[in-house]
């Protein structure tokens, strides 16, 4: 089994910053993919940012040139470090890994962050 634990959800002012991270835990003998989803209010969950085996990343098109996604490998850690945050970004923030050659999916419990003045 694989464990992932969050931190560093909260609450920010409009155009503050947060960083989330994730540590990874457990039978992993390869991460193929590690990133960060959100679901708003009433809203279907959606990819936030991805980074994968290779050090390449991608970005939903709402948070490009706002989060930066990055990884220590040594502590199969992932983090989004987040700037001008906005009240559209309040949102529960999940991490995601994908691991191991099964390719196995696994979820964390989720972070809330709120955008709020």
């Amino acid at each position: 089994q694989v464990q992932l634990l969050e931190s560093g959800g909260g609450l920010v002012q409009p155009g503050g910053s947060l960083r989330l991270s994730c540590a990874a835990s457990g039978s992993i003998f390869r991460i193929n993919s590690m990133g960060w989803y959100r679901q708003g209010p009433g809203k279907q969950r959606e990819l936030v940012a991805r980074i994968i085996s290779d050090g390449s990343s991608n970005y939903a098109d709402s948070v490009k040139g706002r989060f930066t996604i990055s990884r220590d490998n040594a502590k199969n850690t992932v983090y989004l470090q987040m700037y001008g945050l906005r009240p559209e970004d309040t949102a529960v923030y999940y991490c995601h890994a994908n691991v191991n050659i099964r390719f196995n999916d696994y979820w964390g419990q989720g972070t809330q962050v709120t955008v709020s003045s």
